[in-house]
């Protein structure tokens, strides 16, 4: 049986590939490693996560995704182009039709640039849709309900917030503030407060083994390995939970800022709605400990952690597949 239908949660940290009847096939880092001059394609995805900060200078391991968005096109379609493969398998002659999540703050130019790199990738038709709308499809949501409903996505790259109603959005913010942010104030973190250095692997270790988005009262700890500033030298080094929340807690403040911002342009009626059902949390981001928690008492809204968040986006290109004529009102557009 050919499989004519993927869709890929194309994120800037993560990319989770879909396939009806299938389920997840793919989830993978977004990362390509070339090889110089000729920027041959050595390894996508996970092995190619793995060469990063151990490469020589004739291989370069590279993020073709920055803040959500195509940073690198040639690179991209060379991604997608592998992924698609994978999900399809190489005997498979039948061009498949693909749905991309994109930001909600994607620019018409940007927009574009996936669709042809997915096409030229070797999609027949590449249909793009907004990640919020993705995630609540992903979350449970009902999107094409009169009743409004808020989610806040965080990936890696982008936090996006949205109120949605009649399968549409109706007021949003999309905030290049994520998951990466998060790494990158770690590593300032512990630069500055211990003279230690560290890289996007360790930060992200930490981040998964002891971050919080909050201090509490018996904190987690983990031990890492940098090189001291001072003598050059490798140190061993231990790191609370506390201290993670402390070194997040501008970045958090950022995305409940933007969540604020969402409230204040949203209609009452729909603003009544959010307060009675709460906010809906996904992406690979809200699964930081306590971050729910975070945004209540920011933002005096209960606040839930949809049920595998990090795999709302791909959920929801799934329902989109599956009832395209449905659906109809949340494609950006096709090619």
């Amino acid at each position: 049986m050919f499989t004519r239908r993927i869709g890929i949660d194309l994120g800037t940290a993560n990319t989770v590939v879909f396939v009806p009847g299938k389920g997840f096939v793919i989830n993978e880092p977004t990362i390509v490693a070339l090889s110089l001059p000729k920027n041959n394609v050595l390894a996508v995805g996970r092995e190619a996560k793995e060469m990063i900060g151990r490469t020589p200078e004739n291989i370069v391991a590279y993020k073709p995704l920055r803040e959500g968005v195509v940073a690198d096109y040639y690179i991209t379609r060379a991604m997608l182009k592998y992924f698609i493969n994978r999900a399809v398998g190489g005997m498979n002659v039948v061009r498949p039709d693909v749905v991309i999540s994109v930001p909600a703050g994607i620019t018409a130019t940007e927009r574009r640039a996936v669709i042809n790199a997915a096409v030229e990738a070797g999609a027949r038709n590449a249909y793009v849709v907004r990640e919020p709308l993705l995630a609540a499809l992903g979350a449970g949501i009902t999107i094409n309900s009169s009743s409004g409903n808020m989610i806040i996505n965080i990936g890696g790259g982008t936090s996006e917030v949205a109120v949605i109603s009649l399968g549409s959005v109706v007021c949003w913010s999309s905030l290049r503030v994520a998951g990466n942010k998060f790494d990158d104030a770690i590593i300032n973190y512990i630069k500055k407060k211990y003279s230690i250095v560290i890289g996007e692997q360790t930060a992200e270790m930490i981040k998964i083994a002891a971050g919080s988005a909050l201090p509490v009262k018996n904190g987690i700890e983990v031990e890492f390995r940098g090189r001291d500033l001072i003598s050059g030298l490798p140190k061993d080094l231990t790191i609370t939970s506390n201290e993670i929340a402390e070194a997040l807690n501008p970045h958090l403040m950022d995305i409940a800022a933007s969540v604020q911002e969402v409230f204040n342009q949203t209609p009452p009626e729909l603003v009544a709605d959010v307060m009675e059902k709460g906010i809906i949390l996904s992406g690979g981001s809200a699964g930081l400990r306590n971050i729910d928690e975070f945004f209540k008492r920011f933002l005096g809204v209960p606040v839930y952690v949809a049920d595998e968040s990090i795999f709302c986006v791909a959920k929801g290109t799934g329902i989109i597949l599956d009832h395209l004529d449905v659906y109809q009102r949340t494609l950006l557009n096709k090619k």
